[in-house]
């Protein structure tokens, strides 16, 4: 599996990378997974509600392929895309969200902050609180877009919408929830492009 750390990179010119890549890969094109953060930016995904976008405001609002509702982007928030064959890696759609999902609460439990997955919502979530939101494409058995973790960023844009399409759910991050802001962003993501390329290469029935 390949990694491409991209650094901060704009949402739909990245957008538009992944659907070439996965439309031109072919048989044998390594998986690749992209490490990157987004400017401030709100994504809607295919079957998104104009309603949960709430006040947006002077943030643009980006329409998406993903599954999934309404969810914000910016600096300080870690995004990985996974873009994986994922009949070849032997994975259900489901078996992959589970395999993301695992992957985020394995490196937040590395951090002491002990987290969850909610099989009614796509996620990872501690004491109800939202840290990592995850919006999936499939098309012709690969897979596109991917997760966010929000590692020590401004949360306030989260309130101009309902997160995902839930009203009154609440988010938060890393930096919130262990009351310190020297998180190293760098590390971290290693940290999360290994715990998901072990959950991909463990063989799975999905």
């Amino acid at each position: 599996m390949e990694r491409r750390l991209l650094g901060r990179v704009d949402f739909a010119e990245t957008f538009a990378a992944m659907k070439a890549f996965t439309s031109e890969r072919g048989e044998t094109t390594p998986d690749q997974l992209w490490l990157v953060e987004h400017p401030p930016v709100f994504t809607q995904g295919v079957a998104g509600k104009a309603e949960h976008l709430l006040a947006p405001g002077d943030i643009p609002v980006v329409a998406a392929d993903r599954g999934g509702q309404v969810t914000y982007h910016g600096p300080g928030q870690l995004v990985v895309y996974v873009l994986l064959d994922v009949r070849r890696a032997g994975l259900t759609v489901r078996g992959l969200v589970s395999a993301i999902e695992r992957a985020v609460i394995s490196v937040l439990a590395g951090y002491g902050i002990e987290a969850v997955a909610d099989p009614k919502a796509p996620g990872v979530y501690v004491a109800g609180r939202k840290i990592a939101a995850l919006g999936l494409k499939v098309s012709r058995g690969r897979s596109y877009h991917g997760l966010s973790l929000n590692v020590d960023m401004d949360l306030e844009p989260f309130a101009r919408i309902n997160p995902c399409g839930y009203p009154d759910l609440e988010v938060t991050s890393m930096a919130q929830l262990l009351h310190r802001h020297d998180l190293d962003s760098a590390a971290l993501g290693c940290e999360l492009l290994d715990a998901l390329e072990q959950e991909f290469s463990v063989d799975r029935e999905g």
